[in-house]
């Protein structure tokens, strides 16, 4: 959830460090800091709380510049947002760190170094790491060498980034859990949590594994293991853009992810229909044809939005290759006892790939042994979900640095359809199915495309929800995902309380709720479920609720004084969930905006969860 920078070079680093800074704010976090070395060979830091252009105006008065240095940005976990618990934390003006992550065993060594008579200055478990590693320089260990040392006393996940002024030129990080990248350049090498904090300055990235130890110096590389064995690991070339990550002509990052909608879903889906039906070649890995065909039930763990996009899932494999799916949220599932399927395949959905609980579901699956192939849905290459999985259906959205995931969860819906259609060629099943699912496919960008000439409409209709504090979401069959999508969207960034719920469970609780105040946002395609659906909407209409309906030109809902009617295009039944899904987007977003909170960085929040 946090970030971190560093590097080491021959020019100053300091703006090197704050521009990275600068593009890892959409992870969330409430305090900035960086340190280096300076000239005269002393570690010297500054921290600010706020954003990091608080940390910026500070710099400008009280500049501080080296050629080694590290910068972070903090999502409080241990401690409150404050400057004193803000990154990097030092020990003894001899050691600095940044931390991503969280230290368990904290509190015992804490009381241990107290002991010691060493001073603690915050609330962090960081800070603990900090003091441990000035002790064993004290013991006559070099830098290296004392990381490898600590390590081996912390329990819990983390990713560091040292240096110290025993060894100036000398850039120490580690990593258990949370990722950290090293970027190369030309007498100069970097590190990051995240390849968009160093792609001004490379292209090449090193992945660390857990377990992995790095000396990073201006002309050189090390990396120990989690056996402390030297090893190589490879060097990989990013082909994303530097200047993808920019507003263009948007206002906000939502904003300009949702309108990228149509393009990222053309990118999902290049080269990967042909015309008899879906390539192989989708999913990277081995044996896939041949273990798809031995599935006998899917499992799907994901978090908050991708978990949205796997319960759709579910409605689309059982109805579609009549295979049993379970899906269940990641945090819940690594702390249960699952009995054992035969060929069960394990899918695992995730925005980052670095999603900790995620992770910590699939460890935990794989050590068990249960499964017969585990495939992540992704958007990042290289990611540890990427790395960690048996196969990978790789999402082509791009960068997407908005903390509401937009184009994220349609390309989600995309890989999942994709999939479906290649479990359907691997069991010899109806390829009628398959083609129904390309054509479909084809047609989506076009869709959606239409779905965002809505725009206008629902900016004015956002206009309503100003003065509202709660809302009630409605769907049916693999509409009510949707729904829950949509409530989660307007909670984040606008902070309306929101609820979803499918539409036939009105009469068992929900309809307590509903007055002329609670706006109920529903979407209704014109699928089988149609008539349904209109009933639970003429028992809201007749209590006095508001209603805005999302609804299909021909679906014939009319309106009324209390029920308002945004009409959508006419879409195929099996891709009515990705296209509902935009409204739902741009409603969110015109609200918050109206509101007048921080639509792309929403309080409490962060992109990439790394922690537990």
């Amino acid at each position: 959830m946090c970030g971190i920078v560093g590097a080491v070079a021959q020019r100053p680093v300091t703006e090197i460090l704050l521009e990275g800074l600068r593009r890892l704010e959409y992870r969330g976090y409430d305090s900035a800091g960086l340190a280096v070395i300076d000239e005269q060979g002393q570690l010297v830091r500054s921290r600010a709380l706020g954003r990091v252009a608080s940390l910026q105006e500070r710099l400008h008065k009280e500049p501080i510049e080296g050629h080694i240095g590290i910068a972070h940005t903090r999502w409080a976990t241990h401690g409150v947002p404050a400057e004193h618990n803000a990154h990097p934390h030092f020990s003894n003006d001899r050691v600095g760190l940044v931390h991503n992550g969280i230290v368990e065993n904290h509190a015992e060594l804490r009381a241990e170094l107290k002991t010691q008579g060493y001073v603690f200055t915050s609330e962090t478990d960081t800070e603990v790491v900090a003091h441990l590693l000035s002790r064993a320089l004290e013991n006559g260990d070099d830098l290296m060498q004392a990381m490898l040392n600590v390590r081996s006393q912390l329990i819990g996940a983390y990713s560091f980034a040292v240096i110290a002024h025993d060894d100036p030129e000398t850039l120490i990080v580690a990593r258990q859990g949370s990722p950290l990248v090293i970027g190369l350049g030309l007498g100069e090498n970097f590190v990051g949590s995240d390849i968009q904090a160093l792609l001004p300055v490379t292209s090449r990235f090193i992945y660390l594994e857990n377990g992995d130890v790095a000396r990073v110096k201006r002309y050189g590389i090390e990396i120990f293991d989690v056996n402390n064995r030297p090893i190589e690991r490879p060097v990989k070339q990013s082909n994303v853009n530097s200047f993808a990550s920019d507003l263009g002509e948007y206002r906000h990052f939502m904003l300009k992810e949702i309108f990228e909608q149509p393009s990222a879903i053309a990118a999902t889906l290049e080269g990967r229909i042909a015309a008899n039906g879906i390539n192989w070649g989708t999913i990277k890995g081995q044996q896939v044809q041949e273990r798809l065909a031995q599935v006998e039930s899917i499992q799907i763990i994901a978090c908050g939005t991708s978990f949205h996009s796997g319960l759709v899932g579910r409605y689309w494999i059982e109805a579609l290759t009549d295979i049993p799916c379970q899906i269940e949220v990641a945090s819940e599932y690594r702390y249960r006892r699952q009995p054992p399927r035969k060929n069960q395949l394990v899918i695992t959905i995730s925005q980052s790939g670095e999603t900790a609980d995620t992770l910590a579901a699939l460890e935990k699956i794989k050590q068990e042994g249960s499964c017969l192939a585990s495939l992540t849905i992704c958007n990042v290459p290289e990611s540890s979900l990427t790395r960690e999985s048996d196969w990978s259906l790789m999402t082509v959205a791009g960068p997407e640095i908005g903390v509401a995931s937009t184009k994220a969860f349609t390309t989600q819906l995309v890989a999942l359809q994709l999939l479906v259609g290649l479990l359907i060629q691997a069991k010899g099943g109806d390829i009628s199915k398959v083609e129904q699912l390309s054509n479909g496919l084809r047609q989506l960008p076009l869709l959606i495309e239409q779905a965002l000439n809505l725009n206008d409409a629902i900016e004015t209709l956002a206009e309503r929800f100003l003065e509202k504090q709660h809302a009630l979401f409605l769907g049916r069959g693999e509409m009510y995902p949707i729904a829950l999508e949509g409530a989660l969207k307007l909670k984040e960034i606008s902070y309306i309380h929101a609820e979803a719920y499918p539409a036939g469970e009105l009469k068992h609780g929900p309809l307590a709720l509903v007055d002329s105040e609670m706006p109920i946002i529903t979407v209704a395609p014109n699928t089988a479920l149609l008539e349904k659906l209109k009933s639970n909407l003429e028992e809201v209409r007749s209590r006095g609720g508001e209603l805005y309906v999302f609804a299909d030109k021909e679906a014939h809902i009319q309106p009324f004084s209390n029920l308002h009617v945004l009409e959508m295009p006419h879409v195929p039944e099996l891709l009515t969930p990705i296209v509902y899904t935009i409204p739902l987007q741009l409603l969110s977003y015109h609200v918050a905006v109206l509101k007048g909170t921080d639509v792309d960085k929403p309080r409490n929040l962060a992109k990439s969860v790394t922690v537990e």
